[in-house]
Parts: C-alpha cells; structure tokens; sequence
C-alpha cells in the first residue's frame, strides 16, 4: 500500500512590518493582537517603506521597537498633533498614531478633537481598555460606571465622575472626519472585522478623504485583576454594551470592505 507523503506549507509567519523583539506587554493584553493587525495590512498594502507611526505615552510607549519602519516618540496625549506636521510636511507618506485611552481621551482630548475637526490625513489607532494600563490602573475617561479601578475603588461613581467619554460618537460629528469605526479584539471573527477596518482607514488616508480613526476595544487583565480568558468574556458582556461597535462615520467615497 503506497504511503501517502505529507507535505509541510508554512501558514504563520512574522509580517515584515513587525520587528523580532519580544514585546513587553502583559500576559492576555491585546496589544500584541493590534500590533499584529497593522503590521499585516501596511505588509498587504505594500506601504512599509512608506509609513510612518507615532507612538505614545503609555501601555505601548515601547510601540517603535516593535514595527518595522519609520517611527517617531510623542509627548503623552500630542500624538496627533506630531502627527500633523509630519503628514503635512511628508503628505505622500502614511501616518498613523497609536493611542491608548488615557492618551488620546484625557490629556489628548484637545488634539484628537482639533485634528479630527481640521480633517488631517492621518489615521489614529485607538486601544480602548478602559482603565490606566501603565500607571497602575486608575479610572480613565473610558471607565464604565461601577467599574473598579486604583482611584475609584468603589467603582465609578456617575454622580461624582460622569460618564464616560465615547470617542467614536464624539469625532463623528466633526465635518473633517472621513472614516469613524469601533472594533473590539476580543474573538476570532471580531479580530477579523478590526483588520478590514484597519485596511479601510488607510485607504481613506490615501485617498486624501479625511481624518480616520479604528477604536479597539481591548482586554488589560493585569489591571482588570482577572484572568485573561475572562478579560475577554469581560469585553464582550460589559464594554460592548457601553460601547456599541459599528461604523460611525464612513465618507462616502470610501469603498469599504
């Protein structure tokens, strides 16, 4: 009886635009799956040599050591104002910002608003975890209401400290806006949908449609003080209900995928 020979075919492999350094992010935290993300659209778009990212102050402030190509540091919450220069000096490069909640909704309210409002050609990268990663865990802008954190360990308290901030329905209105979406990676077929969002934000930044922005919702069980696996039962039960995912905004120009 004639043997039949197995033929091995790599299926997994590093995309070109991420680096071989091992990434300091904890155990379950879904930074790792963004980064990952990016990396594979920018190596399928063929626009590595031609990118720029900036990286902020927080959980990923470490992001330039693990992308591949050109990439420049912000002051906490300046992101997109970095930004701005950059493309309007390079307006045939891809740039993009990567920012955490704390980053981008707190101290980077006024520039995430003013740039969103002004339609620069960038595209932000949002990481909504809900909670200071870095700093050991404080309520963020994006804490939900009874959520526990470091600084409200009673929960988050409405009366005391409002209510969250939803940034996706916030930059919506802005005119300048071209592409406004919310994503979450915390299964299979949502990680999916957060790639193609991913590829069509910077299409609508080479087309020269607007300013763009993928918010992630995504798992910090360090902080949450739960197991990874239940970070991700955790996205799914409690912020995507405060956070509905959907496209908020997509320019009509814009071909979705």
């Amino acid at each position: 009886m004639e043997k039949t020979k197995m033929v091995e075919s790599q299926i997994y492999t590093k995309p070109e635009s991420l680096t071989e350094i091992g990434t300091h992010y904890c155990p379950g935290c879904t930074h790792g799956i963004a980064h990952r993300l990016i990396a594979e659209v920018i190596d399928e778009m063929g626009v590595r040599e031609n990118t720029i990212g900036i990286a902020p102050v927080g959980c990923s402030v470490f992001a330039y050591n693990y992308f591949n190509m050109d990439f420049a540091e912000a002051a906490h919450g300046r992101a997109p104002a970095m930004a701005t220069g950059i493309k309007r000096v390079n307006p045939d490069k891809i740039v993009f910002t990567y920012q955490g909640d704390g980053d981008l909704a707190s101290i980077g309210a006024a520039e995430i608003l003013h740039a969103a409002g002004r339609g620069e050609h960038i595209t932000v990268i949002f990481i909504n975890n809900a909670i200071y990663g870095m700093t050991g865990g404080q309520m963020a802008p994006t804490t939900l209401p009874g959520q526990r954190t470091t600084s409200s360990p009673m929960g988050r308290d409405i009366e005391l400290h409002g209510f969250p901030m939803k940034m996706c329905e916030i930059l919506s209105q802005t005119d300048g806006a071209a592409y406004i979406v919310r994503r979450s990676l915390h299964d299979v077929a949502n990680i999916r949908k957060a790639k193609k969002a991913l590829r069509n934000a910077f299409e609508a930044q080479q087309q020269g449609l607007g300013f763009s922005m993928v918010e992630l919702l995504s798992s910090c069980p360090t902080n949450w003080g739960i197991t990874p696996e239940d970070a991700l039962k955790w996205i799914e039960s409690h912020m995507v209900p405060m956070y509905p995912l959907g496209d908020y905004k997509v320019h009509s120009a814009l071909s979705v995928k």
